[in-house]
């Protein structure tokens, strides 16, 4: 019995390819699943697995995807945090401001991918009891810039930020979708 293509197929875009082959077999059949729809699922997963390290307060498994030389910009000073030692230091500093567990998702996001580049972006939301006694409940913006090193995706950037009012000068901090 021979070996039969149930699917395959490349697909072109006005700045090269964004395939990559995938093959799984079952019984005399291989399919193909396009590089893209891979990728963008292996990112799924990476941003997936960084929120539930957040849930759980876990600073390695929300950095753990992170490039050494990743440049962060956050919605609090400084203008920039630079290296995987850096982000994980802030991701410390943000988690041990909660008392008990974070609640943390991200809506209506979105994720591009090119050969070796990629992008996603979404609202992000926590709610959680503070240190001090407070309750933050707030949404802000999410870009993650990814790199496909080593065969491997890995963030390359991440910036979050929340609007202001031009009026006060004073950030946004109420705004829900």
């Amino acid at each position: 019995m021979g070996l039969g293509i149930k699917r395959c197929w490349t697909d072109w875009k006005p700045f090269g390819t964004f395939w990559q082959s995938t093959f799984s077999t079952k019984g005399d059949i291989m399919t193909t699943e396009s590089g893209e729809g891979a990728n963008k699922t292996q990112i799924r997963a990476l941003i997936d697995d960084r929120t539930k390290a957040v849930r759980a307060k876990n600073s390695i498994g929300a950095t753990s995807g992170n490039a050494s030389g990743i440049v962060t910009f956050d919605v609090i000073n400084p203008l920039q945090h630079v290296g995987s030692d850096a982000a994980r230091k802030r991701a410390e500093e943000w988690f041990s401001s909660f008392r008990g567990p974070i609640s943390h998702e991200i809506k209506d996001l979105d994720i591009a991918v090119a050969d070796d580049v990629a992008y996603a972006h979404g609202l992000s939301h926590v709610s959680a009891a503070t240190a001090d006694g407070g309750q933050l409940d707030m949404w802000w913006r999410t870009t993650l810039c990814f790199r496909k090193i080593d065969g491997k995706w890995m963030v390359t950037h991440e910036h979050n930020s929340v609007p202001f009012d031009p009026k006060s000068g004073k950030a946004s901090l109420d705004l829900k979708p």
